[in-house]
């Protein structure tokens, strides 16, 4: 995949405190793989290298409003994250509480996704961007390529990763930009993913290799 920023972005999913800090309330099922794959640290470098190099920076975040607690199925992991108030808000028109919660971003990314030109998209609700606004906002730039990285990987990256090749996109995903929970029932989820990225991404690539094609 040739990236230019003319036409390719980075898209970085669920940059936030709950699943990227040691406070989290997932770091005790994603905190191993976060840091063998330096998974804060290579989406920093990701984060510095656009805004360096004028690519357009795409942020699709996860929240949970009160009103979410009303529904009435969920899968293993929705059913988890409500109860353990993963990426809770007060609500969609309420920021009370926010700052330096669970569903904040991480400290070290605010300078780049808070300085008025990284796009951030509407919530998805469960794991791909079926629900939220992420694939209109990257038409109406132009974006054709993207560069995924973020969290989960076996779930919301790779949700995202399948849904913007049918909404007709090049998407290259980056390894060590993303990190995924060990569960002793459900197994090793960022090997998962990297498995199936491997059959449905376009590129795979290391932080170091995404970097060198972005100069």
């Amino acid at each position: 995949m040739e990236i230019s920023k003319s036409d390719t972005a980075i898209v970085f999913i669920d940059p936030q405190n709950d699943v990227l800090s040691e406070d989290g309330v997932n770091w005790d099922v994603v905190g191993a793989s976060v840091t063998e794959n330096r998974t804060v640290e290579n989406m920093e470098r990701i984060f510095e290298a656009a805004k360096s190099g004028d690519y357009e920076v795409f942020i699709s975040p996860h929240y949970f409003y009160p009103t979410d607690n009303g529904w009435r199925m969920n899968g293993p992991l929705e059913t988890s994250e409500l109860e353990t108030h993963t990426f809770a808000r007060t609500g969609q028109l309420d920021l009370t509480g926010f700052h330096n919660s669970g569903a904040d971003w991480l400290d070290r990314f605010k300078p780049y996704i808070e300085d008025g030109k990284t796009v951030v998209a509407s919530p998805h609700k469960v794991f791909g961007p079926e629900t939220n606004d992420l694939v209109l906002q990257l038409r109406k730039r132009g974006i054709q390529k993207i560069i995924l990285g973020g969290m989960l990987a076996n779930m919301c990256v790779e949700s995202h990763l399948r849904h913007l090749i049918e909404e007709g996109f090049e998407v290259t995903v980056v390894r060590d930009a993303t990190a995924g929970p060990r569960h002793p029932d459900w197994g090793d989820g960022y090997q998962a993913a990297i498995i199936n990225y491997r059959f449905f991404a376009h590129e795979l690539l290391s932080t170091d290799e995404v970097l060198d094609r972005m100069r």
